[in-house]
């Protein structure tokens, strides 16, 4: 009997020294979700897209540009001479102001104010960022900017939307270059 008990003290010290195993999950994910998702945005963007082309197409004067970054663009008021552009560091002086594809307004110029930004350096919209560095001082440009380059899925939680292209208006004002680089 003792030798019996040994045995099943043996057996039992011997399992409970193996060492824990992985359980295997349950529910087994794939990526399908983040494709699908890319492939909603991508015809998301190309929709407004085209919605931005067919907009400008039928402006009186569509002398409109597409910068690399997927907006447009088009100069109200265009500075020849060759000055400076806002580079990393700069501090910007600009006013602007946002409407919807339909042209109604959804923050005024007024509304907005004088606005200072640190390019680079500080958060603003990418659409606005990138449209920023291709000014000039008293330029003022409009800007088309899908919503993927304006405020994206969240919106600005108060006035634009989910996923809402805008049309902004810019004029900048001026630019102090960074010295201290």
């Amino acid at each position: 009997m003792k030798s019996s008990v040994a045995i099943i003290i043996l057996v039992l010290s011997i399992f409970s020294c193996k060492s824990p195993e992985a359980r295997k999950p349950i529910l087994k994910k794939s990526g399908s979700f983040l494709k699908e998702s890319a492939d909603r945005n991508i015809e998301l963007n190309q929709a407004e897209g085209e919605r931005i082309l067919e907009i400008l197409s039928i402006l009186p004067d569509s002398s409109y540009q597409s910068s690399e970054s997927g907006f447009w663009y088009r100069y109200i008021n265009k500075v020849e001479q060759d000055t400076i552009q806002p580079e990393f560091g700069d501090l910007v002086e600009y006013n602007m102001s946002i409407r919807n594809l339909d042209s109604s307004l959804i923050y005024s110029e007024k509304e907005m104010g004088s606005r200072r930004y640190v390019m680079d350096k500080e958060e603003l919209f990418t659409g606005l960022r990138e449209g920023l560095k291709l000014m000039k001082p008293e330029e003022t440009v409009i800007f088309y900017f899908p919503s993927q380059k304006a405020y994206g899925y969240y919106g600005d939680e108060r006035r634009i939307g989910t996923n809402q292209p805008i049309i902004c208006e810019v004029t900048l004002n001026s630019i102090f270059k960074n010295e201290t680089d």
